[in-house]
């Protein structure tokens, strides 16, 4: 914690989906989902300080990508907080967005964002609120920010909000690529071919590096199909993936961003590597995911 200025930082952990069904749709349009998500150590940053007056600045890679008016989930996330709370209870704040992961890619960077910043608040602000009402408030920025605000191994179902957390899940050796073409998640689902797939199989009874991969080949990502029609460069993406030496390799959420996994950090790290020096202007970057409560940390 920075003494001088009072301000904390908080990790925004990327999302993945490593499998994601779609098994239908709500008369109000949202489709309902059923997806095995894990969360990696890599992702934005966010920095949290009593302030004289709201501000919020952006920097990082992708920064100019990030709309920074009212439009920002940020700043949605910040302003629902407050008008839950009350204004007495929550002074203004400097909240400085470092982004690092690319915008609209499918690993849910804004509805990170925003859940980081609601736990950051909390903190800086010292509220006395539960976590049920604090993921009733992330439902109502998105359907992805209570799962970012878990940001632990777990089965999505329903619009995304119906949440179980899968235990003894250990940390797995990911690359992340994306080739730089931003995919709108609206467009995606709009060209969906059918809505009323199965749903996941039942997970491994125990889940490693060789169960999870023999599994994860039984399963699908329904939208991969529709953003790979959009942009053809999803499909180089996971070709150099699957060059590197991925032992399973797919598009996370509505894209374009592509995960490979690998059986230890070590080869992620020289296949991120090997990936980068073929396609330096993509986004590339080894890490690991965060492993559920009491799991080994490693994969």
């Amino acid at each position: 914690m920075d003494t001088d200025t009072g301000s904390r930082s908080w990790h925004a952990h990327a999302k993945i989906n490593l499998a994601l069904h779609v098994t239908g749709r709500r008369p109000d349009g949202y489709h309902l989902i059923e997806s095995l998500a894990v969360f990696t150590r890599f992702g934005d940053r966010v920095e949290i300080a009593l302030s004289d007056s709201d501000d919020f600045v952006v920097s990082g890679r992708y920064a100019p990508g990030v709309p920074i008016d009212a439009s920002n989930l940020v700043l949605k996330a910040r302003d629902a907080l407050r008008q839950a709370v009350g204004h007495e209870r929550t002074p203004p704040v400097t909240i400085r967005l470092e982004k690092n992961l690319p915008v609209a890619s499918g690993v849910g960077g804004g509805s990170s964002d925003a859940a980081t910043v609601l736990r950051g608040l909390v903190e800086t602000w010292a509220l006395d609120i539960d976590s049920a009402e604090l993921t009733r408030i992330g439902l109502s920025l998105g359907a992805d920010v209570p799962m970012c605000l878990a940001a632990k191994p777990l089965v999505a179902r329903g619009i995304g909000d119906e949440l179980s957390m899968v235990p003894d899940f250990s940390a797995l050796g990911l690359v992340l690529v994306n080739p730089g073409t931003p995919v709108s998640t609206a467009e995606v689902f709009a060209a969906l071919s059918r809505r009323d797939n199965e749903a996941l199989p039942p997970l491994p009874r125990s889940i490693d590096f060789h169960s999870l991969r023999n599994w994860l080949e039984i399963t699908r990502n329904d939208l991969e199909p529709a953003a790979l029609a959009m942009q053809p460069a999803i499909g180089r993406a996971l070709s150099w993936l699957n060059k590197a030496g991925s032992g399973f390799s797919r598009m996370s959420g509505s894209g374009a961003t592509c995960f490979g996994l690998f059986e230890t950090g070590n080869v992620a790290k020289r296949a991120a590597a090997e990936i980068r020096g073929r396609q330096p202007d993509w986004f590339v970057a080894a890490t690991r995911s965060i492993a559920s409560e009491g799991a080994d940390g490693q994969n």
